[in-house]
């Protein structure tokens, strides 16, 4: 059995940016939240009235996806610890948490077809 490494055992908390929806495509809204995934910083930036952005505001996490991160790279790097860590014994949790429509269910779950699609 292979030694656990002790950073492996805490809580970590990552944050993906979700892709817009068709309806949002289609009433060309932007994203807010930009992903700065070699940081692990989020980027809020709050809209001004001229179109532009006034502020930004940072948010460090453990890890951070953006919209075009893929289901299989997500696995990778938040499930499939989990998984390795169950399967020697160990007991884990994935927990998907946030406010409606955020991307709780495209994550975890995802669709079916095409496979790339598909939930971790």
């Amino acid at each position: 059995m292979q030694k656990r490494n002790k950073g492996s055992e805490s809580i970590k908390v990552v944050f993906r940016v979700r892709p817009l929806n068709s309806r949002e495509k289609q009433d060309d809204r932007k994203i807010a939240t930009i992903a700065h995934e070699e940081k692990g910083i989020i980027e809020l930036r709050i809209p001004s009235t001229d179109g532009g952005y006034d502020t930004s505001k940072t948010f460090a996490f453990d890890a951070v996806f953006s919209e075009n991160s893929n289901q299989r790279h997500i696995y990778d790097v938040c499930a499939a610890p989990v998984v390795q860590s169950v399967l020697e014994g160990y007991n884990g949790t994935i927990f998907a948490y946030g406010q409606t429509g955020a991307g709780k269910t495209h994550t975890m779950e995802g669709v079916n077809e095409p496979s790339e699609l598909r939930g971790i």
